[in-house]
């Protein structure tokens, strides 16, 4: 019976990964009942040569727990403690890559922020692929984040942050108004973090203002973590509240802005999400209408800025006479250079 089998091996066995393979024995072999070789033979389509490797493998360097049981005929998982079974040993090539690709990606959004925490599971990712021929570092090559007006933090303080988040502690920051220029001390409960735009920022209930506020994480330049619980908030009502304005800038939405970009730009604007409650219409003219809603309108107006004549603010009043003003001062710092 092995022997026909064996002659029986098809092309699609011969290219099946060998981490796809693996995790069918536990698959196979997760049950009530033993299961004779011949059947594992016939269900994974390999060798008699291959079983014996496999069984090697998973033996000796996964340390998967098979015993051949001679009163039932056939192979099985032995049970164990669940808490002795390596999580990412059981993760197919397609989950394996999907990892890595987050795990690359993690790297790139900032450099060294979970290095030290991923690097075991980063020596088992790695093991895996190069276990079917796969080279990890050409992988990793394959994924890259550009980033655009990236901003520098300090990562202990991203540290601190992270720890005050998850801990349920109250911190307390030196942090930067880039308004003003003075460097404001407080006491702040950490909600989330946001990356947003290439950048982090942390949602908190600040205790100096007795409000929710957003912080660049960038702007901070010390914190020191609290014995003192910090203050929770209601994290769907928080969203809510923060998610009315437009961009980073939160709160509830008190106008609506009306624009409207050119035939020329309608195909890059109605793929873009501006607003989660943005309202679109493809005019007849092939222009494109956007409305968007907005509590602070500074974000707003560099990316109407961004694209120049192509986008036209039909309304409020207030905010067309701004972009006006903006575009003015602009227009005159490249008319004093002509002169």
């Amino acid at each position: 019976m092995p022997s026909r089998i064996a002659n029986n091996l098809s092309k699609q066995a011969e290219n099946m990964s060998e981490i796809d393979r693996l995790y069918s024995y536990r698959t196979l072999l997760t049950g009530r009942r033993a299961v004779p070789r011949d059947e594992i033979l016939s269900k994974l389509e390999i060798s008699p040569a291959t079983f014996k490797r496999d069984m090697a493998k998973l033996r000796d360097r996964l340390n998967m727990p098979i015993v051949f049981d001679r009163d039932l005929g056939g192979y099985r998982i032995e049970r164990v403690d669940s808490r002795e079974e390596l999580p990412g040993l059981w993760f197919s090539q397609e989950e394996v890559l999907a990892l890595l690709t987050i795990q690359n990606m993690l790297d790139q959004l900032e450099p060294g922020l979970l290095g030290p925490k991923l690097k075991p599971l980063q020596k088992r990712l790695d093991e895996m692929l190069n276990s079917q021929g796969l080279d990890p570092q050409t992988l990793s090559q394959r994924v890259r984040l550009v980033h655009a007006g990236k901003r520098r933090l300090h990562l202990k303080s991203f540290e601190q942050i992270a720890k005050a988040l998850f801990e349920r502690k109250q911190i307390t920051i030196e942090h930067l108004n880039r308004q003003n220029g003075k460097s404001v001390a407080r006491v702040i409960s950490p909600q989330q973090l946001v990356h947003y735009r290439d950048n982090w920022y942390v949602d908190a209930w600040c205790h100096l203002r007795g409000e929710i506020r957003s912080f660049a994480v960038d702007a901070i330049s010390s914190c020191e973590l609290l014995s003192k619980d910090a203050k929770d908030i209601d994290l769907v009502a928080m969203r809510h509240q923060l998610d009315g304005g437009y961009g980073i800038f939160g709160g509830a939405a008190t106008s609506w802005a009306h624009l409207k970009f050119s035939q020329k730009r309608t195909d890059w604007v109605k793929n873009e999400m501006w607003h989660p409650e943005q309202r679109t219409e493809l005019l007849s003219d092939g222009s494109f209408s956007l409305r968007i809603p907005y509590s602070d309108e500074r974000e707003l107006i560099g990316d109407i800025l961004r694209y120049g004549p192509e986008v036209e603010v039909l309304e409020p009043k207030k905010l067309r006479n701004q972009i006006q003003s903006e575009v003015e001062k602009t227009l005159k710092i490249y008319s004093a250079q002509t002169d």
